[in-house]
């Protein structure tokens, strides 16, 4: 039995609202206590560049610039708050044990989230140098600080929701919804889009060798998610064994 009542779906809308404002308070809270550290943040990003010199040319640009550099920031670090809500609102079905278990998963969630990050982090010192080299000699490269910030921002973005995917699969085996028989047979399945995927998020011309570079470290978190799974699996049997001793 669940400790939740049953909840109306205007009871749901206005949970959902709530929990998105409290979301994005906190985002914001961080994005503007991190809009006067944009400075620093910036050298950090500019370090896989290899000294590119960033151009800008609108009025607003050292603004936007910063703003964004802030709101990745915040998105970052206000990851626990967010994804807290985001957990507490997704999955009101569980029990009320595995409701106790609630902190586990956000704290892996938020390391798994920071490791892909910082995973981004580093391919980008090869990635931005391969980038660089297409241009034809006849072509000056000037880069615009706008297009360089979002590049990084979003590619480390990316490499942190992506690393979330042990979380997530945990998360639907709690919810019944998979189980390890499912994952393991679907491998073939779950590679191919792992591998889409990483193709998605690398802009280089190697087609094979740099989406592999991401592929593998998720294809190890695909493989750890299924282990996780039979540990849940043989929790609930052992559990069921013994009520029914």
């Amino acid at each position: 039995m669940t400790s939740e009542k049953k909840m109306s779906l205007f009871d749901h809308l206005e949970e959902l609202r709530m929990r998105i404002l409290w979301s994005a308070a906190a985002i914001v809270l961080v994005t503007a206590v991190a809009f006067f550290f944009s400075d620093p943040i910036l050298k950090l990003l500019l370090l896989p560049s290899g000294g590119l010199q960033l151009r800008a040319f609108g009025l607003m640009d050292g603004f936007m610039i910063k703003w964004r550099i802030a709101l990745y920031t915040g998105i970052v670090i206000a990851f626990p708050v967010w994804a807290y809500h985001l957990y507490r609102f997704v999955v009101p079905g569980l029990k009320d044990e595995e409701r106790q278990l609630i902190f586990t998963p956000l704290v892996s969630a938020f390391i798994l989230f920071v490791l892909g990050s910082l995973f981004g982090y580093y391919l980008l010192w090869g990635m931005i140098r391969v980038l660089i080299e297409l241009f034809p000699n006849e072509v000056q490269f000037l880069p615009a600080a706008d297009d360089y910030i979002s590049f990084v921002t979003f590619f480390m973005l990316a490499c942190g929701l992506a690393f979330q995917l042990p979380t997530l699969l945990v998360i639907l085996v709690r919810l019944r919804i998979l189980n390890s028989r499912i994952l393991r047979t679907q491998r073939r399945i779950a590679y191919f889009l792992l591998f889409v995927f990483a193709e998605i998020i690398t802009p280089v011309s190697d087609p094979i060798v740099a989406p592999l570079t991401v592929m593998v470290p998720l294809i190890i978190l695909y493989e750890i998610s299924i282990f996780a799974a039979i540990r849940i699996e043989a929790g609930r049997e052992k559990i069921k064994t013994g009520a029914s001793a």
